[in-house]
């Protein structure tokens, strides 16, 4: 088993501990908080081993969870990687493209590995239709939120849209060629709300809105591509696949068959993946596990959690420039 240390025990963090003492791939060791008050609560109440120092952590632990502001995530990774532990980095991977860079130059000389916690990889509506994703051509997502204080700090494209930019570019197997975007603040100092168009060198277009101040909470994605149509209910943890073919020549009475201007008939029919519920946190936590065990690359590397990053942001760049 990896020893593991986290290092921060904020709400999120909470979880993360949580699900590293439940796990059969991790011996958790212990954490690290600057807060101190916060620290011994979350010791005293839960049990887990509080660390005064993160090098005190350091020199315990196989692997360390970074589950920090994201302000200190550069930070914290360096000084792991420079002890030769691997490193799991919370969403998003640092607060600068150039810190993402660096800690990938630094991992790379030190031989350990990282992962970046875009959890929705690992929701189990998309792993369902991951195999069914071919070669999409337009792209829309919606990811709504009520309001809630926590995060306010950053723009709600590196707090919510992130996500998505995340699984559109996992999906879409081609590079940004331009990116339009444009967004408010309304009750932060910072875009509460945002929509972006993201266009490829093959001609995918995807259109991303975003926002915290909803009436209503909204995850879903919808993927068009050649004979298909298929929705990813991120909240609720559903898909919808729908799917044409060439019709045949005597269909079914009840098939839903159309025709277009030059005669072609093509039947619609529908798919229903088996989506098998799951943990996301903790599948995404021992899937790193796995690729530190069996020396694999892991599901979510350090470059792909960066692009993301460039690609968030450049699109505040871009709201920015318009406020």
């Amino acid at each position: 088993m990896l020893k593991a240390g986290v290092l921060g025990a904020g709400h999120l963090g909470k979880i993360h501990l949580k699900l590293l003492q439940l796990s059969d791939q991790y011996d958790l060791v212990g954490f690290f908080d600057p807060d101190e008050t916060n620290a011994k609560k979350v010791a005293a109440e839960f049990g887990y081993k509080y660390f005064s120092t993160i090098d005190a952590l350091l020199e315990e632990v196989d692997m360390v969870d970074i589950v920090t502001p994201t302000l200190s995530h550069y930070d914290c990774a360096v000084k792991a990687i420079e002890k030769g532990k691997h490193i799991f980095l919370e969403k998003p991977i640092t607060k600068t493209v150039e810190e993402a860079r660096s800690i990938i130059e630094l991992a790379t000389a030190k031989g350990v590995k990282g992962q970046v916690g875009h959890v929705e990889r690992f929701n189990p509506a998309f792993m369902s239709v991951m195999g069914k994703l071919e070669n999409p051509m337009f792209i829309e997502t919606h990811r709504l939120a009520e309001f809630n204080p926590r995060g306010t700090d950053v723009p709600v494209v590196l707090d919510l849209m992130i996500h998505d930019i995340d699984i559109i570019l996992s999906v879409v197997r081609s590079k940004v060629s331009n990116i339009v975007a444009s967004g408010v603040d309304v009750i932060s100092n910072s875009p509460d709300i945002a929509n972006a168009r993201i266009e490829f060198e093959n001609g995918c277009v995807a259109n991303l809105t975003a926002s915290r101040i909803s009436l209503k909470n909204m995850r879903k994605s919808r993927f068009f591509q050649r004979d298909a149509y298929i929705s990813v209910d991120f909240l609720e943890k559903k898909v919808e696949v729908v799917k044409m073919k060439d019709a045949p020549e005597n269909p079914d009475e009840y098939a839903l068959v159309l025709q277009n201007a030059e005669g072609i008939k093509k039947q619609i029919y529908f798919e229903n993946p088996k989506v098998t519920q799951n943990n996301a946190i903790l599948d995404e936590l021992e899937a790193f596990a796995h690729a530190i065990n069996n020396n694999t690359t892991p599901p979510v590397t350090l470059e792909q959690g960066t692009e993301a990053l460039r690609v968030a942001m450049e699109i505040v760049r871009l709201v920015e420039q318009k406020n």
